[in-house]
Protein backbone atom coordinates (compact mmCIF):
# COMPACT_ATOMS: atom_id res chain seq x y z
CA UNK A 1 0.00 0.00 0.00
CA UNK A 2 1.25 3.46 -0.78
CA UNK A 3 1.50 5.41 2.42
CA UNK A 4 2.29 8.98 1.44
CA UNK A 5 1.83 10.36 -2.05
CA UNK A 6 2.98 13.53 -3.78
CA UNK A 7 4.65 15.20 -0.88
CA UNK A 8 7.15 17.97 -1.55
CA UNK A 9 8.59 19.97 1.27
CA UNK A 10 11.74 21.91 1.83
CA UNK A 11 12.93 22.52 5.36
CA UNK A 12 15.57 25.07 6.31
CA UNK A 13 17.90 24.67 9.30
CA UNK A 14 16.30 25.73 12.57
CA UNK A 15 12.74 25.45 11.36
CA UNK A 16 9.95 23.75 13.26
CA UNK A 17 7.69 21.48 11.25
CA UNK A 18 4.48 20.50 13.02
CA UNK A 19 2.76 17.31 11.95
CA UNK A 20 -0.92 17.20 12.82
CA UNK A 21 -3.83 14.95 12.05
CA UNK A 22 -6.17 12.40 13.57
CA UNK A 23 -5.02 9.09 15.02
CA UNK A 24 -3.79 6.71 12.35
CA UNK A 25 -3.19 9.55 9.89
CA UNK A 26 0.37 8.45 9.16
CA UNK A 27 2.28 10.87 11.39
CA UNK A 28 4.69 8.20 12.60
CA UNK A 29 5.07 6.81 9.06
CA UNK A 30 6.60 10.12 8.06
CA UNK A 31 9.11 9.80 10.89
CA UNK A 32 9.92 6.23 9.87
CA UNK A 33 10.71 7.40 6.34
CA UNK A 34 13.01 10.15 7.57
CA UNK A 35 14.93 7.65 9.71
CA UNK A 36 14.90 5.01 6.95
CA UNK A 37 13.04 2.43 9.01
CA UNK A 38 10.90 2.33 5.85
CA UNK A 39 12.35 2.80 2.38
CA UNK A 40 10.85 5.11 -0.20
CA UNK A 41 9.58 3.44 -3.34
CA UNK A 42 9.67 6.73 -5.20
CA UNK A 43 11.06 10.20 -4.68
CA UNK A 44 13.92 11.14 -2.39
CA UNK A 45 14.79 12.61 0.96
CA UNK A 46 17.87 14.80 0.94
CA UNK A 47 19.68 16.09 4.01
CA UNK A 48 22.34 18.78 3.52
CA UNK A 49 22.50 17.92 -0.16
CA UNK A 50 22.98 14.18 0.35
CA UNK A 51 20.34 11.62 -0.56
CA UNK A 52 19.70 9.59 2.59
CA UNK A 53 19.96 6.33 0.63
CA UNK A 54 23.63 7.20 0.07
CA UNK A 55 24.30 7.48 3.79
CA UNK A 56 25.01 4.68 6.19
CA UNK A 57 21.91 4.19 8.33
CA UNK A 58 23.97 4.70 11.46
CA UNK A 59 25.29 8.05 10.14
CA UNK A 60 21.80 9.13 9.15
CA UNK A 61 20.31 8.22 12.51
CA UNK A 62 23.08 9.94 14.42
CA UNK A 63 21.86 13.24 12.92
CA UNK A 64 18.51 12.76 14.62
CA UNK A 65 17.53 13.09 18.24
CA UNK A 66 14.24 11.49 19.19
CA UNK A 67 11.95 12.12 22.11
CA UNK A 68 8.92 9.94 21.61
CA UNK A 69 6.03 9.00 23.81
CA UNK A 70 7.35 5.48 24.27
CA UNK A 71 10.51 6.48 26.06
CA UNK A 72 13.30 4.03 25.51
CA UNK A 73 15.49 3.53 28.56
CA UNK A 74 17.67 0.55 29.35
CA UNK A 75 18.51 -1.36 32.50
CA UNK A 76 21.34 0.72 33.94
CA UNK A 77 22.00 3.85 35.95
CA UNK A 78 20.37 7.15 35.16
CA UNK A 79 23.87 8.46 34.41
CA UNK A 80 24.45 5.73 31.82
CA UNK A 81 21.06 6.31 30.27
CA UNK A 82 21.80 10.01 29.75
CA UNK A 83 25.42 9.41 28.71
CA UNK A 84 24.18 7.04 26.00
CA UNK A 85 23.53 10.22 24.01
CA UNK A 86 27.24 10.76 23.43
CA UNK A 87 30.25 8.52 23.59
CA UNK A 88 32.87 9.60 26.10
CA UNK A 89 30.57 12.10 27.84
CA UNK A 90 32.01 13.35 31.13
CA UNK A 91 30.18 13.56 34.44
CA UNK A 92 29.93 17.34 34.01
CA UNK A 93 28.42 16.89 30.52
CA UNK A 94 25.78 14.52 31.89
CA UNK A 95 24.84 16.89 34.71
CA UNK A 96 24.76 19.89 32.36
CA UNK A 97 22.37 18.04 30.03
CA UNK A 98 20.20 16.95 32.96
CA UNK A 99 20.00 20.55 34.20
CA UNK A 100 19.04 21.81 30.74
CA UNK A 101 16.33 19.13 30.64
CA UNK A 102 15.01 20.10 34.08
CA UNK A 103 15.82 16.58 35.26
CA UNK A 104 18.70 17.30 37.64
CA UNK A 105 16.42 18.29 40.50
CA UNK A 106 14.34 15.11 40.63
CA UNK A 107 17.42 12.93 40.04
CA UNK A 108 19.09 14.43 43.10
CA UNK A 109 16.06 13.68 45.24
CA UNK A 110 16.47 9.95 44.54
CA UNK A 111 18.40 8.06 47.26
CA UNK A 112 21.20 7.11 44.83
CA UNK A 113 20.90 10.16 42.58
CA UNK A 114 22.58 9.62 39.21
CA UNK A 115 23.56 6.11 40.32
CA UNK A 116 19.92 5.06 40.60
CA UNK A 117 19.52 1.92 38.52
CA UNK A 118 16.48 1.90 36.28
CA UNK A 119 14.88 -1.51 36.20
CA UNK A 120 13.77 -3.15 32.93
CA UNK A 121 10.49 -1.27 32.75
CA UNK A 122 11.99 1.80 34.44
CA UNK A 123 8.95 1.56 36.69
CA UNK A 124 10.88 3.00 39.62
CA UNK A 125 10.49 6.50 38.17
CA UNK A 126 7.40 8.16 36.69
CA UNK A 127 6.47 8.45 33.02
CA UNK A 128 7.22 12.17 33.05
CA UNK A 129 10.60 11.62 34.68
CA UNK A 130 11.45 9.08 31.99
CA UNK A 131 10.68 11.70 29.38
CA UNK A 132 12.94 14.23 31.06
CA UNK A 133 15.79 11.69 31.04
CA UNK A 134 15.19 11.02 27.34
CA UNK A 135 15.29 14.78 26.69
CA UNK A 136 18.54 15.07 28.69
CA UNK A 137 20.00 12.29 26.53
CA UNK A 138 18.98 14.14 23.36
CA UNK A 139 20.45 17.43 24.64
CA UNK A 140 23.74 15.65 25.34
CA UNK A 141 23.75 14.01 21.90
CA UNK A 142 23.39 17.48 20.34
CA UNK A 143 21.72 16.29 17.12
CA UNK A 144 21.07 18.66 14.22
CA UNK A 145 17.53 17.36 13.63
CA UNK A 146 14.91 16.51 16.22
CA UNK A 147 11.86 14.33 16.13
CA UNK A 148 9.50 14.99 19.00
CA UNK A 149 6.17 13.59 20.00
CA UNK A 150 4.45 16.16 22.12
CA UNK A 151 1.77 13.95 23.57
CA UNK A 152 2.22 13.82 27.32
CA UNK A 153 -0.47 11.47 28.44
CA UNK A 154 -0.62 10.39 32.08
CA UNK A 155 1.73 13.11 33.30
CA UNK A 156 0.88 15.48 36.13
CA UNK A 157 0.64 19.19 35.32
CA UNK A 158 3.86 20.21 37.04
CA UNK A 159 5.91 17.58 35.20
CA UNK A 160 4.19 18.46 31.94
CA UNK A 161 5.30 22.07 32.34
CA UNK A 162 8.86 20.87 32.95
CA UNK A 163 8.68 18.67 29.85
CA UNK A 164 7.44 21.62 27.78
CA UNK A 165 10.28 23.82 29.05
CA UNK A 166 12.83 21.07 28.44
CA UNK A 167 11.57 20.47 24.90
CA UNK A 168 11.75 24.19 24.21
CA UNK A 169 15.38 24.26 25.34
CA UNK A 170 16.13 21.23 23.19
CA UNK A 171 14.51 22.78 20.10
CA UNK A 172 16.51 25.99 20.32
CA UNK A 173 18.36 26.48 17.00
CA UNK A 174 17.56 23.00 15.75
CA UNK A 175 15.44 21.69 12.93
CA UNK A 176 12.49 19.96 14.56
CA UNK A 177 9.75 17.68 13.32
CA UNK A 178 7.08 17.72 15.99
CA UNK A 179 4.07 15.43 16.15
CA UNK A 180 2.17 18.33 17.61
CA UNK A 181 -0.69 18.29 20.06
CA UNK A 182 -0.34 21.73 21.57
CA UNK A 183 -1.87 24.76 20.04
CA UNK A 184 1.11 26.98 20.85
CA UNK A 185 3.51 24.69 18.95
CA UNK A 186 1.17 24.41 15.99
CA UNK A 187 0.63 28.16 15.75
CA UNK A 188 4.35 28.91 16.00
CA UNK A 189 5.51 26.26 13.53
CA UNK A 190 7.22 27.42 10.33
CA UNK A 191 5.38 24.74 8.41
CA UNK A 192 2.43 22.53 9.33
CA UNK A 193 1.90 19.21 7.57
CA UNK A 194 -1.70 18.09 7.88
CA UNK A 195 -2.04 14.35 7.53
CA UNK A 196 -5.07 12.20 7.00
CA UNK A 197 -5.32 8.54 5.98
CA UNK A 198 -1.61 8.27 5.25
CA UNK A 199 -1.23 11.36 3.11
CA UNK A 200 -0.16 14.93 3.62
CA UNK A 201 -3.36 16.61 2.49
CA UNK A 202 -2.48 20.22 3.29
CA UNK A 203 0.63 22.16 4.16
CA UNK A 204 1.37 25.73 5.10
CA UNK A 205 1.63 27.82 8.21
CA UNK A 206 -1.25 28.35 10.63
CA UNK A 207 -2.63 31.48 8.92
CA UNK A 208 -2.37 30.02 5.42
CA UNK A 209 -4.12 26.83 6.42
CA UNK A 210 -6.93 28.65 8.20
CA UNK A 211 -7.41 30.81 5.10
CA UNK A 212 -7.70 27.66 2.95
CA UNK A 213 -10.78 26.70 4.94
CA UNK A 214 -10.07 23.01 4.48
CA UNK A 215 -9.37 20.04 6.72
CA UNK A 216 -7.03 21.96 9.05
CA UNK A 217 -9.50 24.81 9.46
CA UNK A 218 -12.22 22.31 10.36
CA UNK A 219 -9.90 20.49 12.76
CA UNK A 220 -8.85 23.77 14.32
CA UNK A 221 -12.34 25.11 14.70
CA UNK A 222 -13.78 21.91 16.13
CA UNK A 223 -10.95 20.74 18.36
CA UNK A 224 -8.46 23.48 19.01
CA UNK A 225 -10.99 26.15 19.81
CA UNK A 226 -11.94 24.23 22.94
CA UNK A 227 -8.34 24.17 24.09
CA UNK A 228 -5.47 21.94 23.12
CA UNK A 229 -5.76 18.95 20.86
CA UNK A 230 -5.50 16.05 23.23
CA UNK A 231 -5.51 13.22 20.72
CA UNK A 232 -2.42 11.23 21.57
CA UNK A 233 -2.45 9.15 18.37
Amino acid sequence: AILIEDMNIEVSPGQTIAIVGPTGAGKTTLINLLMRFYELNDGEIIIDGVNITNMKRSDLRSKFGMVLQDTWLFNGTIRDNIAYGREGASEADVVRAAKAAHADHFIRTLPLGYNTVLNEEASNISQGQKQLITIARAILADPSILILDEATSSVDTRTELLIQKAMKALMQNRTSFVIAHRLSTIRDADLILVMNQGSVIEKGNHEELLAQGGFYADLYNSQFSEGDLTDAG
